[in-house]
C-alpha cells in the first residue's frame, strides 16, 4: 500500500532517487507499471544499489547517474526506524552510503514503511549500521563500545563477512535503550577515520508514508494526516 501510494506521487519529467529494500520493491513495481501504461513519461532514476538497478532494468524504469540527473526531484526509500521529526535509521539492507548520497542530492525525500518502524527515539529497535573500510576494521569495535554500542560485524547466512556494493564491511551498532543524542553520535562517527558512513539519516526526510492495518497515513514535518 505504501509503495503504490508513493508511486502515485511521481509525475512526468521527474528525476528520481530509487531506494533499496523490500518495501521499495513494491514502489518500483508500481512505478514500472505506471511507465508501461504511459501514465508518466520522461522519468529517470538513480538506483542506490546493484539490486535496485537490476530491478529497474527488468521493470523498464530508465536509469541515469547523479552527474547526469542531479538535483533530483524526489527520492523514495525505505527506513528501519522513523522517529519524531522524521529522523531515520537506515542501512539494514546494506546500501546506506549510496542511499545517503542520493538523498542528499534530492529536493525531497519520502520514506515508505509499515507502522512497526515508527519509534519514539532512534535505536529502540534497530541497530545503527556503520560502513567501514576493510583495513583494520576490528580496531573500531572497542571505540564503538566506548560510544555505548554493542557492535557486531555483519555476516551472511554462511558466516562470511558481508560486503557492500562498495566492497566495504558493515558493523551493526546496537544501543540498548536507544540513542540519547543522534546528532552528536553522527558527528563522532563522521570524524572517525576508517568509517565511511553511518545509517543515521537526520534531517533528510520530508515525509513518511506509513502502512498499517488501518490503511495508509502520511507523516510530515508538521504532523500527521
Amino acid at each position: 500500500m505504501a509503495g503504490r501510494d508513493a508511486a502515485r506521487t511521481v509525475g512526468s519529467g521527474m528525476r528520481l532517487g530509487l531506494g533499496t529494500g523490500s518495501t521499495v520493491a513494491h514502489f518500483l513495481e508500481s512505478l514500472g507499471a505506471r511507465i508501461a501504461r504511459g501514465d508518466v513519461t520522461d522519468v529517470a532514476g538513480v538506483p542506490t544499489s546493484i539490486r535496485t538497478g537490476d530491478a529497474c532494468r527488468r521493470l523498464g524504469i530508465p536509469l541515469g547517474t547523479l552527474e547526469e540527473l542531479a538535483p533530483l526531484d524526489l527520492t523514495v526509500d525505505g527506513a528501519d526506524e522513523v522517529a519524531p521529526g522524521l529522523d531515520l535509521i537506515k542501512g539494514l539492507g546494506g546500501a546506506l552510503l549510496r542511499e545517503k548520497m542520493v538523498a542528499q542530492a534530492s529536493r525531497r525525500m519520502i520514506v515508505i514503511v509499515d507502522d512497526t518502524k515508527i519509534v519514539d527515539r532512534l535505536g529502540q529497535t534497530a541497530p545503527v549500521p556503520v560502513e567501514v573500510v576493510p583495513f583494520e576494521f576490528a580496531s573500531h569495535l572497542v571505540w564503538f563500545t566506548r560510544l555505548g554500542a554493542d557492535p557486531v560485524i555483519r555476516r551472511d547466512g554462511e558466516g562470511v563477512m558481508y560486503r557492500t556494493d562498495n566492497a566495504n564491511l558493515i558493523v551493526d551498532c546496537r544501543f540498548p535503550g536507544g540513542i540519547d543524542d543522534p546528532a552528536e553520535l553522527e558527528g563522532r562517527l563522521a570524524r572517525r577515520a576508517g568509517v565511511v558512513e553511518s545509517g543515521l539519516f537526520l534531517g533528510l526526510a520530508d515525509e513518511a508514508i506509513v502502512a498499517g492495518d488501518g490503511g495508509v497515513r502520511r507523516i510530515g514535518g508538521e504532523g500527521v494526516s
